[in-house]
């Protein structure tokens, strides 16, 4: 009998912070392999996602089920450190806020130091709107709002 294959990570959940591990590969470095700025866009993109994700709320079945997607409206993005190749990250995120038609969110990307968060590389605050699959403004439905609530509430 042949063992399953690995599953792609989803991270975890610490309480209200989700966390997922990333490692630093070429394609996002620069010529000095550093990574490139907008990289570190993609890390918390990415993170994000599998926050919906290990939540109950993935991406596509929202758009599919109920015409939704979230757009980011403004990202502040500040650089403390450099990461380069092969190192090993943490992204951590969590809800800061929801709106009507809108959720904030707080992102932070750590090094990971012999098996514990190291110094914050990045931080970042995000403001992310709702809108239809046309691109219209649209309020989140009570059931999303709750979820999204609850995250934001579960802080221990």
């Amino acid at each position: 009998m042949t063992a399953p294959l690995p599953r792609a990570t989803s991270g975890v959940m610490e309480g209200g912070t989700h966390v997922l591990p990333l490692r630093v590969y070429y394609e996002e470095t620069d010529a000095g392999r550093m990574v490139y700025h907008a990289a570190y866009l993609k890390f918390a993109e990415r993170a994000r996602t599998e926050m919906m994700r290990v939540s109950g709320l993935d991406h596509m079945t929202m758009m599919e089920q109920d015409g939704l997607v979230f757009t980011v409206h403004s990202a502040d993005v500040r650089y403390k450190q450099q990461a380069k190749l092969d190192d090993e990250l943490i992204v951590e995120t969590r809800v800061a806020g929801v709106g009507g038609a809108s959720m904030e969110m707080e992102q932070r990307v750590s090094r990971l130091d012999d098996g514990a968060r190291g110094p914050v590389i990045a931080e970042l605050d995000l403001k992310l709107a709702v809108v239809d699959t046309a691109g219209r403004p649209v309020r989140l439905p009570r059931s999303l709002k709750n979820v999204l609530e609850s995250l934001r509430e579960d802080k221990g």
